[in-house]
């Protein structure tokens, strides 16, 4: 029984990394056509600049030199202060406006490819919609934006970045503090899960994306993130362009991983 297990198991190892190495190989325009969904790290607030600084810009001009393509389209779906209750379908909330752009980029030749970092607002204890948002119910809020994804797109690729690590006092509009921390570690256990879940029925279309940028945020804070005054003290949530630039990076290793191009 054993013997039989871990061959379905290698099996389907294989037939994922196969799917992932052809992704690229099959597209013979190279063409990548990118939403990137989140909060406010991924839509920039804080940064001078965010047209030109924001994580999801950063990223597309990086692949575009890793990949030597001269343009990736993408479109930035990052809001400040959502959670994934803000994104479920049913809310008709972001999801509607996103689609709108996913649409678009979905007449394009090439892979529709979703970058997905939520959580951070889910985890807090009071303030964010739906927030506190338990590791279970999280997991189904994902489900169903994944889900909603794959039906409107069947060819998509989706990728699942772990949220990032922010400071124990975080406490501005919304109440984070040390219990906020907590349960924001025990979301990404549920993201693995959802992608061996995903495995099974989308083989290859749901990928697991970043995992180091939690651990590089933890130790690299204050030379990476914001110092915010808050009600509990000097906090740090948010990437600065220094650490924005490294997030992007992440992102886009994580997007090469999933295409079968790293």
């Amino acid at each position: 029984m054993k013997t039989r297990f871990y061959f379905i198991r290698m099996t389907l190892i294989l037939c994922l990394s196969f799917f992932s190495l052809t992704l690229w190989s099959d597209n013979e325009g190279k063409e990548l056509n990118i939403v990137f969904i989140g909060n406010s790290i991924t839509q920039g607030v804080l940064l001078e600049n965010p047209e030109k600084q924001a994580p999801p810009v950063k990223c597309v001009n990086w692949l575009e030199t890793q990949l030597d393509v001269e343009k990736i389209s993408f479109f930035n779906a990052g809001r400040s202060g959502c959670t994934t209750v803000d994104f479920l379908p049913e809310t008709n909330n972001l999801f509607p406006w996103m689609k709108i752009e996913a649409d678009k980029l979905a007449k394009n030749k090439g892979i529709l490819l979703f970058s997905i970092m939520l959580g951070g607002n889910d985890s807090a204890i009071s303030g964010p919609k739906g927030a506190p948002v338990e590791a279970e119910q999280y997991r189904e809020n994902m489900r169903k934006i994944i889900n909603k994804l794959l039906d409107l797109y069947p060819k998509a690729v989706i990728v699942l970045n772990d949220p990032l690590w922010y400071s124990p006092n975080t406490y501005n509009g919304a109440m984070y503090l040390v219990a906020g921390q907590k349960r924001l570690l025990e979301y990404i256990p549920e993201l693995r899960r959802l992608v061996g879940e995903y495995a099974q029925i989308f083989p290859g279309q749901v990928k697991t994306g970043d995992t180091e940028a939690y651990k590089y945020f933890k130790e690299y804070y204050q030379t990476d993130m914001v110092a915010e005054d808050g009600n509990a003290g000097v906090f740090y949530l948010h990437p600065n362009d220094k650490g924005g630039s490294r997030l992007a990076e992440y992102w886009g290793q994580a997007i090469l991983r999933a295409i079968g191009k790293e």
